[in-house]
């Protein structure tokens, strides 16, 4: 997309502290931070081109062609370093899918994919081409770690390698490992720092430096409290409580959850590494119009509709729930910089009891734009998350998990391209998003392309043991809001 692609780079040298904590959790397999995406396309794609598109877009955005080195004991977030290593070949695959290739086939091998891990010793994402979709149609499975970009960070990333016309030419082609050997050389040349096999006084030096500039404030405070515990044995479990506390909330940001404690579903209380996909497709204009007559936004309907399906969920199982422990995810971006991380998580509690749905709506608008007053400024995500960095792994991960068990379903709201895209002469139907389960029950990520409001439910099938009752669920609560 010509006009889009000279975007602001918003990548640095380091993760900030808030992309460290999403890297350190992850040691937890069952608090992969992630999110993938299944674009739907009608027809196949145009291999060399595809090819020839995602090496320019590498060269483009340098983040591509770089891996995760570790600051030195913890005084400085990670390092992005060239990987000297990189071989574009490995990010990318080409599968097809077996016979009859149903959606069903497509999203439970989506799910699959999903649960094998993203080599942390190279650059984080992968591409896999999938072919043999009945009618004559494919689809790409793409996954980049969350400590790249949020949601909105990359889908302006993914505007390197989509198009506007379906007769664009490829790209000349780019001599992409020269790129990076040189990058590799330049990086070894300027002792950025963070890997131990570029010299212990250069990384010590440079991991120092960064903790002046950043984090001292945050390791002052932490030592003043830690000098003062031995004899004062309750205020170090209060200050323990407090970051603990904050953690949770930053955690959030990463599953969705939050500090909402009461209520929640008496059915979904298990949890396990196991994902399923199902899919609900909305018309965009019913949706805007809907909230129109109502006087409401978009993501209140959205909340209102999966709120309404999880009650005849549960009301078809004969269980009454007094409240949900949901979440959405506040972006808060100012500008149209490609890459990085903008978001803070919004923890809301909802009913459960049955009520009209105009009520309902009405009811969740009110509770939104109170937590959107609240959470607005961003909650001092990053001081949180600089404190939570200096906490053993162990307590960070049990924090989180503890985070995550209460949340019934996160949710967020991605908006694409109102117009056509392509990607190698073949046409976007479709984009589902399979947001991070995280230690949720389910993750409904909903994302807006031309006339389409897709919500990938991405959902831990141990949690809710019935994933098609409800979609079904959630698919009747949009229709009845749609037709009042």
């Amino acid at each position: 997309m010509a006009e889009t692609r000279e975007r602001e780079m918003r990548f640095s040298d380091r993760m900030s502290d808030h992309e460290a904590l999403m890297w350190n959790i992850e040691k937890d397999p069952w608090l992969n931070p992630s999110g993938a995406a299944l674009t739907i396309l009608q027809g196949t794609i145009d291999e060399e081109h595809f090819r020839r598109t995602l090496r320019r877009a590498v060269v483009k955005m340098p983040r591509l062609y770089e891996r995760v080195v570790p600051g030195l004991g913890r005084l400085a977030p990670p390092a992005w370093v060239p990987d000297p290593e990189f071989d574009i070949e490995y990010h990318m695959r080409r599968l097809r899918l077996p016979r009859p290739g149903t959606e069903r086939q497509l999203f439970d091998l989506a799910a699959q994919l999903y649960q094998e891990p993203l080599d942390r010793t190279r650059p984080l994402w992968r591409f896999v081409v999938i072919d043999g979709l009945k009618g004559g149609r494919s689809a790409i499975w793409s996954i980049m770690h969350h400590a790249v970009a949020d949601g909105i960070g990359q889908l302006r990333m993914a505007e390197m390698y989509q198009q506007l016309d379906p007769n664009d030419p490829p790209p000349d082609d780019v001599d992409l490992e020269a790129i990076v050997a040189a990058a590799v050389e330049a990086h070894h040349a300027k002792q950025l720092g963070g890997d131990l096999t570029d010299g212990f006084a250069a990384t010590l030096g440079q991991s120092l430096a960064h903790l002046v500039r950043r984090e001292l404030g945050i390791v002052r405070r932490v030592a003043g409290e830690v000098v003062i515990w031995p004899a004062d044995p309750k205020r170090a479990r209060d200050t323990v409580d407090d970051a603990l506390g904050a953690l949770t909330s930053t955690i959030g940001a990463l599953t969705g959850s939050g500090n909402e404690v009461a209520g929640g579903s008496p059915l979904w209380k298990e949890r396990s590494r196991h994902r399923h996909l199902e899919h609900v497709s909305v018309p965009l204009d019913d949706l805007k119009a809907a909230a129109k007559r109502r006087g409401v936004t978009i993501n209140d309907v959205f909340l209102a509709a999966m709120t309404d399906g999880a009650i005849r969920y549960h009301a078809d199982r004969g269980v009454e729930v007094d409240a949900f422990n949901t979440s959405f995810v506040l972006s808060t971006r100012h500008d149209s910089a490609i890459g990085g991380n903008s978001f803070t998580p919004v923890p809301v509690q909802v009913p459960g009891v049955p009520m009209a749905l105009d009520e309902r709506i009405a009811d969740i608008h009110d509770r939104l734009a109170a937590k959107r007053e609240s959470m607005s400024t961003g909650g001092g995500m990053g001081a949180m998350s600089g404190i939570a960095n200096l906490l053993p792994t162990s307590v960070v991960t049990s924090a989180a998990r503890a985070a995550a068990a209460k949340i019934d379903f996160a949710t967020s709201n991605l908006r694409g391209a109102p117009f056509a895209l392509y990607v190698s002469g073949a046409r976007v139907l479709r984009i589902i998003s399979m947001g991070p389960v995280a230690g949720t029950a389910c993750n409904a990520t909903a994302l807006s392309y031309e006339n389409s409001f897709d919500i990938g439910l991405f959902i831990d099938p141990t949690a809710v043991d019935s994933p098609g009752d409800f979609r079904d669920a959630v698919e009747a609560a949009f229709t009845d809001i749609l037709t009042l």
